[in-house]
Parts: C-alpha cells; sequence; structure tokens
C-alpha cells in the first residue's frame, strides 16, 4: 500500500534511473525499445502526464530536458545516431511480439 515512504523511495528510484540513463548516452532510445518497450521519450511522457495530473502542468520540452538532463535538441545532436536497419528490424519485430 503507497505511504509518503513508498512515494520516497520510487522517486528516488526514478532519479537514480534518470541518472543511469543519462550516464549511459550510449544506448539508443531504439534499444530501450526494442529491449525494455519504453524509451527516454516515454518517461518524458509520463513525467508530463503526471505533472498535468497532478495540477501542475509541465511543458514537453522542459520534460523532456528533465528527462534527458538537457535541451532534447542537445541530446539528439550530441549522442542520437540514426537507426540502422537492423535495429528498425528489431523494432518491427518486438513491436509485433508485445501489441
Amino acid at each position: 500500500m503507497p505511504n509518503a515512504d513508498s512515494t520516497a523511495l520510487e522517486a528516488a528510484a526514478f532519479r537514480r534511473l534518470l541518472a543511469h540513463l543519462r550516464q549511459r548516452s550510449d544506448v539508443q532510445n531504439i534499444d530501450l525499445m526494442i529491449l525494455a518497450g519504453f524509451c527516454r521519450n516515454c518517461l518524458s511522457n509520463w513525467y508530463q502526464e503526471a505533472a498535468d495530473a497532478a495540477g501542475t502542468p509541465v511543458s514537453k520540452d522542459a520534460a523532456r530536458e528533465y528527462v534527458y538532463g538537457m535541451p532534447f535538441a542537445q541530446w539528439k545532436a550530441q549522442h542520437q545516431a540514426d537507426a540502422t536497419p537492423e535495429q528498425l528490424a528489431a523494432f518491427d519485430a518486438a513491436q509485433r511480439a508485445h501489441p
């Protein structure tokens, strides 16, 4: 049953996940989508939805900056590579396997 302690623990775990993903900029979003079914953009969307539900709206850009640790355009320019044909095929297969 959720309580103040569990909320604090969940928040700490989420912050650690974000820190880990920021350190692992070599892991592409498409790789996360293939393996886990979510990526950094998903996390930023969920963060934005939670903020909206709590009555403290956050813009898409602000949510992405929170998740990526920098403006999304900057992260994309520094770290995002074009998906390879193999990644795209694996993504399509993962989407078919988990609709």
